[in-house]
């Protein structure tokens, strides 16, 4: 898959106890049509995390929009979703890829480290995500990473590239400009006052 499969904004779910306000909150903001909406929530458990990854995946395949779980390859593939992010402790990206085939994604965490992207990129993942580029709400001890690391992945490693961390409408322009192909965004969209208006708005950024 070319650096150019996915571009535009990377919606991921936020932390949220009851699974009928989680839904709803997707469903908000899909008709915004975002690059790829990701699945995380790390207050569910087991059993609610499969009804909810199940629930978005009708969601999302309704809506047309991109659907990846998050951290869990063996939900990814039960619930039929479009591929899989993979953070530093998620498992192996090569077999990831392996039992995704070549239809589905893989995205990789790279965090500050380019030997990771460099091995994400043989292994075999459609994207590499950098993070945190700004201080995050989400993960406020998270390390910053350099920014000029976008740009380089882009031209080095022909893959996409998603940042990560902190992104708001104010600052998402930088990381663009910088390089980045996917902006990952929580807060920013989902506790704003219209979601479904930031997230056209984010939208805009890419066009």
């Amino acid at each position: 898959m070319s650096e150019r499969a996915v571009r535009g904004l990377y919606l991921v779910t936020p932390d949220e106890a009851d699974s009928a306000d989680l839904l709803a909150a997707v469903a908000r903001v899909l008709p915004a049509r975002p690059a790829l909406l990701q699945y995380r929530n790390k207050l569910a458990d087991a059993a609610q995390r499969r009804d909810e990854a199940l629930a978005l995946a009708v969601l999302c395949r309704e809506a047309g929009v991109r659907f990846v779980v998050n951290d869990d390859l063996a939900l990814a593939l039960a619930v039929g979703a479009d591929g899989v992010h993979l953070g530093r402790d998620d498992g192996d990206p090569a077999a990831a890829r392996a039992a995704l085939g070549p239809g589905r994604l893989l995205g990789v965490s790279c965090y500050g480290e380019w030997a990771r992207a460099e091995r994400g990129a043989a292994a075999g993942a459609d994207y590499l995500a950098f993070g945190a580029m700004f201080v995050s709400p989400t993960k406020p001890q998270a390390v910053r990473a350099p920014r000029e690391l976008l740009g380089r992945a882009r031209r080095e490693l022909d893959r996409a590239v998603a940042a990560i961390g902190g992104i708001t409408l104010d600052n998402a322009g930088e990381v663009i400009e910088a390089g980045a192909d996917l902006v990952a965004v929580i807060s920013d969209v989902f506790a704003a006052p219209d979601p479904l208006a930031r997230a056209l708005a984010y939208r805009r950024l890419f066009d």
